[in-house]
């Protein structure tokens, strides 16, 4: 029987995307593992494997289309023995099927394919590609949340599950849409209908972003924590780190002396170390160190893994890799997804000070301002010329207390201001 190929839900905040281009054409034969289509989600332009073997039948969704919602049918495959005169059944009465989905017999789809059961005899719906990765790394498969269509559990979930066992369902992981506020588009739109202006659609992205901050700002309880950072032994460290390091094309930023100085405070003060789980704190073990990075139309916050046991240069390098391909839309769920801390840097832009919305479930996100001279007071009261850095500490006060908030701000202090212990 000819089967569906579903628009595949990419990240748990997926609710449609866009069908960028077909990698395949009808009459093409497939095997699992090939590259049938690019999608764009959200956050990334990605590519789609085919996970059963087959030919095109059918292309139902032209590329370029926008819009497309999780689940829709946008191709039919083949087995050996079937023609396109097979497809008719397969794609009629959507409207019925939809109507009436708990009585509707399911019907096969690429990705479905032969699987293990649950302890109570429920099967698991899993591509090959997620069945070996978790057989390689020892993971139940059954024990695994698919983010796939109809819960399918592909490569990505189970590439999470490495990290995390204990997965939420993806209804839970989906980014509610923020609640009314203020007057309604066409009040507003009244408003201003004397006047010139241009009408933005908003993408996927730039909705994500304003959904997650407005529940971050509405449900996080934040405060703040201010401190100066002394950058006058840290610069003239790099300088010196930069023109040894120059042979091997190797330049350091001062945000990479960041990343560790924080990630190495994760570890100094361990409580502060932790995410928000709903009604519990997790405590992490590792430092994954989310980054800011800008890019056209919204942002991404990498996460740099296990950040405290990288070098500095290491740590320069991944993020170069990182907010490269950010930039171009190409990293994978898992790239983007977790982290306990975050960074966001606007120093390179002039900016002295600001306070971060704290990205949940992270405990605390560090805003860092940019570093300039100023004069400053010594211990012995004479006043000096010093490069200094205002940096804010957002806080989720559900999950670190201010004296705790106040020992982690002060221990990415001392490691930035004593650069070389960081090496030790």
């Amino acid at each position: 029987m000819p089967t569906e190929v579903l628009m595949p839900a990419l990240s748990p905040t997926m609710e449609e995307g866009t069908l960028a281009k077909w990698l395949v054409k009808e009459g093409d034969s497939v095997a699992s593992g090939d590259l049938i289509a690019e999608i764009e989600t959200d956050k990334a332009t990605m590519e789609f494997e085919a996970v059963e073997e087959g030919v095109v039948g059918k292309l139902l969704v032209p590329a370029g289309t926008e819009g497309v919602k999780v689940n829709t049918p946008i191709a039919v495959m083949l087995a050996d023995g079937e023609s396109a005169a097979d497809i008719g059944a397969t794609t009629s009465q959507p409207a019925a099927q939809e109507a009436a989905p708990a009585k509707a017999t399911p019907k096969p789809t690429v990705g479905v394919a032969a699987a293990p059961k649950t302890p109570e005899g429920n099967r698991v719906f899993a591509s090959p590609l997620a069945r070996r990765i978790a057989q390689d790394n020892g993971i139940d498969i059954a024990s695994v949340t698919g983010s796939g269509p109809h819960g399918r559990i592909v490569k990505a979930d189970v590439e999470s599950a490495k990290a995390s066992p204990k997965q939420a369902s993806p209804a839970a992981q989906s980014v509610p849409a923020p609640a009314p506020s203020g007057p309604s588009t066409d009040a507003v739109t009244r408003m201003y209908e004397d006047r010139e202006f241009e009408e933005v659609k908003l993408d996927g992205m730039r909705k994500i972003i304003a959904a997650r901050l407005t529940e971050a700002k509405q449900t996080i309880p934040h405060f703040y924590l201010r401190r100066d950072i002394r950058l006058d032994a840290l610069m003239d460290f790099r300088s010196r780190l930069n023109k040894q390091l120059d042979y091997r094309g190797v330049k350091l930023s001062v945000n990479d002396f960041i990343i560790k100085a924080c990630a190495l405070a994760l570890q100094q003060v361990p409580d502060a170390n932790a995410v928000w789980a709903g009604d519990r704190i997790l405590k992490m073990k590792a430092s994954d160190v989310a980054v800011a990075v800008a890019v056209d139309g919204g942002l991404f916050t990498p996460v740099l893994k296990d950040a405290e046991k990288k070098s500095v240069s290491a740590l320069s390098a991944e993020m170069k890799d990182l907010a490269t391909r950010a930039r171009d839309r190409k990293l994978a769920p898992q790239e983007y997804q977790g982290g306990s801390f975050a960074i966001s840097n606007l120093g390179m832009f002039g900016i002295d000070s600001f306070d971060a919305v704290i990205n949940p479930p992270h405990g605390a996100i560090l805003a860092v301002g940019a570093g300039t001279k100023r004069a400053v007071v010594g211990q012995d009261d004479a006043v000096t010329v010093a490069h200094v850095m205002t940096v804010t500490l957002s806080v989720d006060h559900r999950v670190i207390d201010g004296a705790l908030g106040a020992e982690l701000l002060g221990a990415i202090r001392d490691n930035l201001e004593n650069p070389m212990l960081m090496l030790a």
